[in-house]
């Protein structure tokens, strides 16, 4: 019997994968002279065909998965998330909802019903999943969800986002946290990477010369810093963010793009009492301190630099319109009315989950205030739905 905290072994199954991405890691970083920095070993871990932890048939959401996102854990997420969206695409004129990284599928079908009922629903619901495995998932939810069988004909599947220009409402909920990273030590004059050398059968970090993109991004974060980051410091950086904000939004003629996720402006994203960064994994809801152990068995994640994604978001154009913490734009938009509309129907037991989810989205301990949602807009003017109650824009 496994003691309270203890992680169960991997299975059979999971054993061989995760040896078998460990032997292609260790290659890569041979090729390279024995070293690799973290954001190659991060993407092979989370995206490596077949191997790699989002592009199994491994669970991963869920109570028996690895952690529980929002739309898993209430359907007053999505319900609130859609107040906001439908505001948008009526302002846009209508046209489509894209998602990226739709997980189970949960939150496309509690979005889907909802605007259905608040009568906005999209020209097309279009999710953007490269896992071929997630994306049979969600199907297979969309299928059997409440009010989405009449939907499912709205509903597409694409591998990368839409190619051709498109107006309406892009969401991210839980997305960004998971491009990969680079970490890096702040040295007397510049800084160094923290990179991955193989270790035995493992793998074990190693400090190394940081590249340019990676220098050049570290001086201009402590050009911008108030407070810059003293020599020992250790932090990461995303290096594919501004690419991920571009490709989200560069065909978008006319909407919005929503992120939601867990993270902070960058002053204090990179405040000094945040040494050592925010990388970590988790695994059977235990947060997992040893990032390089067990590669593809466990999700790896870091923060996001919103003050990082709303710069990305201008150099294409798109304007900085609401920066919130989730408790503050689920309260804008209404979810004291939606758990009351639930409850109406709800059973005693049903009607204690309502009000446990509710906390949990809105506790500033648990999701209210580490999760933020940030609006970028494109020729939609005013302030949208659900920063009204405060909108935090000049912290960025």
């Amino acid at each position: 019997m496994l003691s309270p905290g203890e992680l169960p072994p991997l299975d059979a199954e999971e054993a061989a994968r995760t040896a078998q991405l460990a032997a292609r890691i260790r290659e890569r970083a041979r090729e390279r002279g024995g070293w690799l920095p973290f954001s190659e070993f991060m993407r092979a871990a989370l995206y490596e065909p077949d191997l790699g932890y989002y592009m199994t048939d491994r669970a991963i959401f869920g109570s028996v998965g690895d952690f529980v996102t929002a739309p898993e854990m209430s359907p007053l997420f999505a319900r609130c998330l859609a107040v906001g969206i439908a505001e948008l695409l009526t302002k846009a004129g209508g046209g489509d909802v894209v998602e990226y990284g739709a997980g189970s599928g949960a939150m496309a079908g509690e979005l889907l019903a909802a605007l259905s009922r608040l009568g906005v629903l999209p020209q097309r619901y279009r999710i953007v999943e490269p896992s071929p495995a997630l994306g049979n998932r969600q199907r297979h939810w969309l299928e059997h969800a409440p009010g989405v069988a009449l939907l499912l004909d709205r509903i597409e599947w694409l591998e990368s986002p839409p190619c051709g220009e498109w107006q309406g409402v892009a969401v991210a909920n839980e997305v960004v946290d998971a491009l990969p990273v680079d970490r890096f030590r702040i040295a007397d004059r510049g800084c160094a990477a923290i990179g991955v050398v193989p270790d035995g059968g493992g793998f074990a970090w190693r400090v190394g010369p940081a590249d340019p993109p990676l220098a050049t991004a570290v001086e201009s974060l402590q050009q911008r810093l108030s407070v810059p980051m003293a020599a020992g410091y250790v932090s990461e950086w995303c290096p594919g963010l501004r690419n991920w904000v571009a490709s989200a939004a560069g065909k978008l003629t006319r909407g919005a793009v929503l992120l939601v996720d867990y993270g902070l402006p960058r002053a204090h994203y990179y405040h000094p009492s945040r040494d050592g960064g925010t990388l970590c994994g988790f695994r059977r809801h235990l947060q997992i301190e040893d990032v390089l152990s067990t590669p593809g068995a466990q999700d790896l994640t870091a923060w996001v630099d919103f003050s990082a994604a709303a710069d990305a978001a201008r150099d294409v154009g798109l304007r900085v319109a609401g920066f919130a913490t989730q408790a503050h734009y689920l309260l804008s938009t209404g979810i004291e009315r939606e758990l009351a509309l639930l409850l109406e129907e709800a059973g005693e037991r049903d009607g204690a989950l309502l009000r446990q989810g509710a906390a949990t989205l809105l506790l500033p301990g648990e999701m209210g205030e580490r999760f933020k949602i940030l609006a970028l807009l494109r020729d939609i003017v005013g302030l949208p739905a659900g920063f009204g109650f405060r909108d935090l824009s000049t912290s960025l």
